[in-house]
């Protein structure tokens, strides 16, 4: 969510130059350098996702808003949003029961659209997470990078669901099976190729770089009334769609809950 390219800012008060024409052409050299990076930083706004792929806790924010920190989330609605600061360099994680939208209202956050948002499901009896990132659609300039945000989400994700297990840390460790749940992720775009749903194991696993992903689809919900599934409707109003045999070694009919992606609700 920090930029991925340092700001190259010239100080305020620059040094005395020196008299000879070698010393006058280097300086120009260099704000000439400096004007050329801020060009190339101007022209790939997208390069705005996430920094290193350290997790820090102590540049996380976490917000409990009306879930109770201790309950099981089988029966109550437990929804995930993670957004970034550039003023503060910290992550904001909201827990409630649905998508926090007053994270989601800044200007940058909607040109860059680098939030990612999770919740929790229970699908006949099984414990899951199910984590969404867009990576394009809604606007021309998320349109022009789609296989460069699907990397770097990708490559960050890890370090996104371990701010999961540390803000909602006394779920997990009253609850310690949930590790084992396995995390489904989501990956919204108007491309075929980076629209597609990836298994990345159970959530102990997920949060290493090296866990194992497949693409296939998770398990349908029962769909008449039950009480092995929950939530009945998703909190996450993002519209996904990928059929069953686009996914290579999985066979089986349409997923319940996605329908065809349009841009504007990405």
């Amino acid at each position: 969510m920090c930029s991925l390219s340092a700001n190259m800012l010239l100080p305020s008060k620059l040094k005395p130059a020196y008299s000879d024409k070698r010393s006058n052409s280097t300086n120009l050299f260099i704000v000439s350098n400096t004007r050329s990076k801020r060009k190339n930083q101007s022209t790939v706004p997208m390069a705005r996702l996430f920094g290193p792929a350290i997790f820090e806790s102590s540049k996380l924010k976490v917000l409990f808003l009306g879930v109770d920190e201790k309950k099981h989330p089988p029966t109550l609605p437990r929804t995930y949003t993670l957004t970034h600061s550039d003023i503060t360099a910290k992550l904001t994680l909201a827990i409630s029961h649905s998508i926090n939208n007053s994270q989601l209202q800044g200007w940058a956050n909607r040109i860059y659209r680098d939030e990612v948002v999770a919740e929790w499901k229970k699908v006949k009896g099984n414990m899951s997470l199910h984590v969404h990132c867009h990576i394009s659609g809604g606007h021309f300039l998320l349109d022009l990078f789609p296989k460069f945000r699907y990397y770097i989400f990708s490559k960050e994700l890890p370090v996104v669901l371990k701010a999961i297990v540390h803000g909602d840390g006394s779920l997990l460790n009253n609850y310690p099976e949930l590790q084992e749940a396995l995390v489904w992720v989501y990956f919204h775009s108007n491309v075929d190729e980076f629209n597609r749903v990836e298994c990345w194991g159970p959530l102990w696993e997920a949060t290493s770089h090296d866990g194992k992903r497949t693409q296939t689809l998770p398990e349908m919900q029962c769909k008449d009334e039950c009480s092995c599934c929950f939530p009945p409707v998703s909190s996450i109003p993002w519209s996904h769609s990928l059929s069953n045999e686009d996914v290579t070694g999985y066979s089986g009919t349409q997923a319940e809950g996605m329908s065809t992606p349009n841009p504007e609700k990405l």
